[in-house]
């Protein structure tokens, strides 16, 4: 990448905050009750699949195991339980090292934008309650998917493709940014290894690494 950068689009869990394993433990919480091998497909599904919505999840968990569709009501309801348990987690969850000092100091360099798989709404309220919904032009979520938000950001805001980044963890977050034909940076964990076995673009751990190999390509006043 030789170009500037002058926009990132940042997924939350796993990139902005630890959050991942919160999320992990509540979806496997709320299947327990189906025994410990359904349990732990859910995890392996939910880990594999990261950046899909909790919506998604939850018809495909129920139709593949139990073969119920749900109505859009029993979608609800499962997705306020999930929300009742892990909400306060996410909130207190640790940031990824660096995040919020890379945020204060390109602030008026970069735009930024939140893209995830939480729904919007429970989103606003994790960024206020962790205090950085101050830095985001918007912050979008479910349940439109990522690439609805790469396609509608990029349109409203008159956006350059080429000056855009999205830093993800998920497959979900490089399929939005391959989509909309935008820069993409890996969060690498141990999560999403195999996943990304072969992918050989830009990585970091955290974000003293990527202040490191991004910082020169940001936009300067």
């Amino acid at each position: 990448m030789s170009v500037q950068i002058k926009n990132i689009f940042f997924d939350f869990d796993g990139v902005l905050a630890e959050s991942v394993s919160a999320k992990t433990e509540a979806f496997k919480e709320m299947y327990m009750p189906y025994g410990v091998e359904i349990a732990n497909k859910v995890v392996d599904y939910h880990l594999q699949n990261g950046g899909i919505s909790r919506f998604e999840k939850f018809k495909f968990w129920e139709q593949t195991f139990f073969n119920r569709t749900l109505i859009e009501e029993e979608i609800q309801q499962l997705a306020i339980q999930f929300s009742n348990i892990v909400l306060h987690k996410v909130i207190k969850a640790s940031e990824v090292k660096g995040a919020r000092t890379f945020l204060e100091k390109h602030i008026n360099d970069v735009n930024y934008w939140i893209i995830t798989g939480t729904p919007t709404q429970e989103m606003l309220i994790i960024a206020k309650k962790r205090r950085i919904d101050k830095f985001f032009k918007g912050i979008f979520g479910s349940p439109q998917k990522k690439h609805y938000w790469t396609e509608h950001i990029v349109n409203t805001f008159n956006l350059k493709r080429s000056e855009t980044l999205f830093l993800g963890d998920a497959m979900a977050d490089y399929e939005a940014a391959m989509y909309s034909n935008l820069h993409f940076a890996l969060r690498a964990t141990d999560d999403n290894y195999s996943l990304f076995k072969n992918y050989k673009g830009l990585k970091f751990r955290d974000f003293i690494e990527l202040e490191e190999v991004l910082g020169p390509l940001l936009k300067k006043n």
